[in-house]
Formats: C-alpha cells, structure tokens, sequence
C-alpha cells in the first residue's frame, strides 16, 4: 500500500467541522504507509500526535478514537522519505469484540495484501508487558514488518521492572525501540528501526502450533495456549528485576480514589472544584471582553459605516447589532471555556479520568445500564458529537441505540456559557455550585432516562462490567495540556464562526423583517417586537407558560439554540440590542442582564428563581443541536434520531414545567 490508495475500509478523511480533529499534511503519491497500533492507553495516539504534529484527542479510556487518523511522519525523524501515518483504534487483540476492534483488524488482517500497510508500529506498554504483546503474538503469526515500540518505560521502573530491549527483540524476533511519546525521546531511533525494516524483506511468520485433526474449540484452545507460551518466553527475556518490588504511590491513592464511598465523594468535590474555580477566575477575563465588544470595537464598526455612508443602512445594522452583538457577545466565554478545557485536560492527563469511569461505572452498573457505556458518556460532556461516534466501542447493537439516545443528555459545553450567564445573573455568589448543579443534574437525567428505557423497551438487554486499564498518575505534560485545550478551544471558535455566524444571520433577517398584516415599517427599520422574528416566537411562547417562560424574547432563543445552544446568547445579544440600543455608558452586559432579568420576573410572576431553573434543566435536556441529530442518524438511524428528539423535548418540558410549578412554591 502506498499513500496514494485512499481507499481504507472505514477510513473517513478527516473534515473541518468543530467536532472534526485538525487535518494534517499528506505524505506525496508513492510514500510507505505506516499503521500505529495498540492496546487502549498504551500511549498509541501520544505517539501519533508527537510523530506527525496532529492534535487527536489523548483520553485514558477505550474508544476515544473510533476512526482512522492520517497524518505526515516526516523524513527528519529517521526516515530516508516522508511516510503516512495512521493511527488505527486502540485493540487489545485481533479478535474483536466491538467495532473500532473489528476496524482495525480489518486493516490489518482482513485486507487484501496489495491493501495492508506497508509496516506496522505496535505500541507496548512496558509496565503490562505480557498483556501488551497478545497483540504482537497475533501479527508474528504472518510474514510481516513489525516494530514494537515500548511506552511506560518509567512506570515499569518504579514498579521495580527493566526493561530489556535487546533481549525482547531476539525473543520476539522484530525490532524493539524503547520511546517516550510523553517527551518526545526516542522518535528518531524509532524511524530509523522502521526505515530498516521497510528496506528488508518481511519476517517469516513465526512457527505455530499444529491444530490439524483437533476440534474447533479444541484448535483454539491451542492456539491461544501457543500464543500465551510464546508471550512468556518474550517476556521473561524482555523483563527484568531491580529488587524494588513496592507499591507505588499510585496505588496508595488509588485505594481512596476508586472505592465505593469515597471514590464517588472526591469525584464530585473535584467536579465542584473545577466550576467553582472556572466561573470565579474566568469572570475579570470575561468583564474585559465584553466592554471592548460593547465599546470600542462596536464604536469603531458604527465609524467605519458612518465614512462610507453606510451608518443607516441594514447592512450597518446587521454589523452592529447582529455579528457584532451577536458573536462578539459569545467570543466573551473564550477565557471561561479556555480554563475550563484546560481543568479537565488536566485532570485527563493526570489520569484521574479514568478513575471516575470506574467510580461511576459502578453506579451505572447497578442500574442495569452496560459497563462500557460510560466511555461514550464521558466523551459527551466535552461534545455529544464525538460521544455518539464512540458509541461504537459496544459490541451489541441495542446498546449502541440506547447509549446514543441517552448521550444528548450530558451536558456538553456548548450548553456550559449558558449556564455560566444566567448563574451570574441569578446566583452571582453561588455561580460555580449552580454550574455544578446542572452537570449533576445531567447524570441524573441519564440514569433516569436510562432506567425507564430499560424497563420498557430494552427489557430484556443484558449488561456487562466495564473492563479498564487504569494508567499511572502522571504529572500533566504542559506541551499536551496546551495542545489539548486549543484543539478543543478552537472547535469552540469554529463553530462561533461558522454555524453561529449563519444562526445570527438568520436571527437578524428575521429581526429586520416587518412582521403581521399593516406593519408600516420597512426592512431594517422594523422596531424587534413588530418583527417577523417576534411574531413567530409569540406563536410559540405559550408552550411555556407552565414552565415560567413564556416571555417570546425567552422562548425564542431555544429554537434557536436547535442549531447550536452557543446560539443562546447570541440570539439574547441580538434581539436586545436591536429593541433597544445599549447606552454609551453603559455596557452592552449590563443591558443584556437586565432585559434578560426583566423578561424572566415577567414572566414568572414574581418567581424569576424558578423560572431560570426551569429554563436551565429544558436548555439540558432538549436536543443539543442539529449537529448531534445528524450524528444520531448516521449511527442508528432516522426512525431512532427522530425518536430521540421527540423523547428529549418531552422529558424536558415535564422537567421544566415540574420544576418552575415547585418553586414557585418555595420561593
């Protein structure tokens, strides 16, 4: 294979969407093609990202990569030619058990040769040595050219383990380099190993077992047996003692972290701790931008308009009132949102990630609900998009359906800015608890839901226990944390500048529409409430009263919000500055607090507390946007996705009106 095939089975190029990982150069027409694999954990995409300066997302857990990422591995890093790199899905073995399993089988044993990658890098994890290598036992079973590359190096160290990499290469009997992907150590004798392995012939398979005239589970018995015999071998010659056989401070905390009652405590102290510190730090940041927003910038777009004659126009109104107040409100979340993925990618590459899949997983399982599925859970409290994707790692399909219709309602960041300015309004000295409240609100919705789910239309699915590597505490590597909080920092800016960019054209040309019968007013002239814009939200509106928001300006940023919640805010941004004008004084925050104060007492009835609440448990528990409808469809289809969102509109209207009908009882 070379790189100029493009026809990997199951390989989606890799797009420029917000929930899309960044495209990386190609290597030219003619160029080897490199496949990386390996066990979850074992440090595969670290290495990936290191080789080819791509940005997938590094998580602890199986299934965070479902597809196939491409990338440029460039000559300088010991190679006679640039090479294409592709990071296929983690595997533990050749014998899937899921779909991103049986994808990476596919391309590594299924395909036909003139389709197989012309190497194989097989990342191994030197503190799990004998699990890691099942995967190298498979390989060595065809003609092949193979590289191990060993990771964790350090970990094995302080687990009183050296590692051997001669030994383990004349035993396995393919080229070993010890690496470490984490600080960029060992690249360029790992492309230097491939490179001669790519100008030799391939290894001989390895000898194996005899299975002729045994029965078919008797064949296979033998063959594992041969595989497992052949594990040790390479093992007792690849490892070695250094006398300090300890437990290691990782498993000291482990002991607190994961048990039964104090795992769940600390989990949920250190989810408080990351909102209160995000809404407490973020706020001068975000004070900042709003009055540059408010104040120069929207000045400076007003004067430029004014000298060229444009100051009265639609198109003046449509910079100022609608991109302007619109995006330019938003882009004010940028320091929030950027601490906030800064916190978790931490918290990730730390690994403590990983032990709040198995303290939660054990809740999970306890409500019947499958162990495996809290990965894809996870995942969709950074993006539901991506999280619907992961759905794949589980190898029964009902359960990839029940999973993708309970995934929209983790509470995504996208809904996160919402929170964060209505708690600022409403709860200005409890913001961070109130954030907190609504991603354990979230959970909440998901057992609920999923218990209900499983008691009636999946009765009679069973659940299995998530099965985990747990990696080593590790002290987060700024380089990675930097390059994980810009990835996910810029999806947040692309989706401001594309999707929402087209929401606040839209919202404006509504706006700017005279709307009813004998409207005097022209286009762009129209005052917002006598809009088109607010005669269709009034049509709407009354759906809401029972929840304390019937207000149209209300109402009508949640349809908006159906494109992408981001649009929330910059409906309220617009609508508001087009009624009326900020004062000059004035920021345009504090307007926009105050209308959006306003409408919610009105509405409520002298109950705003409960009106907000209402609002905030419908904004989580309605259709994300439009983005995850479609990722529902393609992975379980139209009748499911359009089950989902009549599922999720109901739930949160009851929730909402339930709510608002309590508190206004106790408020």
């Amino acid at each position: 294979m070379t790189s100029a095939d493009t026809g990997l089975p199951g390989h989606r190029p890799q797009g420029r969407s917000c929930h899309d990982e960044i495209a990386v150069a190609a290597a030219p027409p003619g160029a080897p093609v490199i496949a990386l694999v390996g066990a979850p954990n074992a440090g595969k995409s670290t290495l990936f990202n290191a080789l080819t300066g791509a940005r997938r997302t590094v998580g602890n857990w199986p299934g965070t990569t479902v597809e196939v990422g491409s990338g440029l591995w460039p000559a300088r890093l010991g190679l006679a030619s640039d090479a294409t790199l592709l990071d296929l899905p983690g595997a533990y073995s050749l014998d899937p058990v899921s779909p991103d399993e049986a994808l990476t089988r596919e391309l590594l044993w299924d395909a036909p040769a003139d389709r197989l990658p012309d190497a194989v890098v097989v990342t191994v994890d030197g503190a799990h040595l004998a699990r890691s290598l099942y995967l190298v036992a498979q390989l060595r079973e065809r003609p092949a050219r193979l590289v191990i590359a060993i990771t964790m190096v350090d970990v094995a160290l302080r687990r009183g383990l050296r590692i051997e990499a001669d030994a383990l290469a004349a035993s396995a009997g393919v080229p070993v380099v010890v690496l470490d992907p984490r600080q960029r150590q060992g690249h360029t004798e790992l492309g230097a190993a491939l490179q001669r392995v790519l100008q030799a012939p391939p290894t001989p398979a390895r000898p194996a077992t005899s299975t002729t005239g045994e029965g078919a589970d008797d064949a296979e018995l033998a063959v594992a047996d041969d595989r497992f015999a052949w594990i040790d071998a390479a093992v007792a010659a690849g490892h070695s003692h250094t006398g300090l056989n300890r437990v290691t401070w990782s498993d000291r905390i482990d002991r607190w972290a994961t048990a039964p009652v104090t795992g769940p405590l600390i989990f949920l102290v250190t989810m408080w701790l990351v909102f209160q510190v995000t809404t407490t730090v973020a706020a001068p940041l975000q004070g900042f931008l709003d009055d540059l927003v408010s104040g120069p910038l929207t000045d400076a777009a007003q004067a430029g308009m004014d000298r060229i004659g444009g100051g009265d126009t639609p198109v003046a109104g449509f910079l100022t009132n609608g991109l302007i107040a619109g995006v330019g409100m938003l882009l004010t979340f940028v320091p929030l949102m950027a601490l906030m993925f800064m916190l978790l990618a931490v918290l990730e590459d730390s690994g403590y990630m990983a032990r709040a899949a198995v303290v939660t997983d054990r809740l999970m399982r306890r409500l019947g609900l499958p162990g495996r599925a809290f990965l894809p859970l996870v995942v969709g409290f950074g993006c539901n998009v991506p999280a619907i994707s992961a759905t794949r790692i589980l190898g029964n399909a009902r359960q990839r359906v029940l999973i993708a219709l309970l995934v929209p309602f983790t509470s995504c960041t996208a809904r996160l800015t919402v929170y964060v300015m209505l708690a600022t309004i409403f709860f200005p000295e409890a913001a961070g608890t109130v954030v907190f409240a609504m991603y354990v609100v979230s959970i909440l919705l998901v057992m609920g839901v999923g218990m209900a789910l499983r008691a009636t239309l999946w009765r009679t699915m069973g659940s299995e226990a998530l099965v985990l590597d747990l990696p080593p505490y590790q002290r987060p590597v700024p380089r990675l944390v930097g390059a994980v909080v810009w990835l996910r920092l810029r999806g947040f800016l692309r989706t401001a500048s594309g999707v929402i960019v087209a929401a606040v054209a839209a919202v404006w040309l509504l706006q700017a529409t005279p709307g009813g019968a004998g409207n005097e007013h022209g286009f762009g002239d129209v005052p917002v409430e006598q809009s088109a814009y607010a005669a269709l939200a009034r049509g709407i509106s009354p759906v809401f009263a029972p929840a304390g928001f019937d207000e149209w300006e209300t109402s009508s940023a949640l349809v908006v919000g159906f494109v992408a919640k981001e649009a929330v805010i910059s409906s309220w941004a617009q609508t508001y500055a087009v009624a009326e004008p900020s004062d000059p004084a004035a920021g345009s925050g504090g307007e926009l607090e105050r209308h959006v104060r306003s409408a919610f007492e009105k509405s409520s009835g002298g109950h705003p507390l409960a009106a907000v609440a209402a609002f905030l448990v419908f904004l989580l528990a309605y259709t994300p946007c439009v983005a995850t409808f479609s990722a529902q469809r393609r992975e379980i289809g139209l009748r499911w996705a359009c089950f989902g969102i009549g599922m999720q509109l109901v739930t949160a209207w009851v929730l909402a009106v339930l709510v608002f009908q309590i508190g206004r009882l106790i408020t």
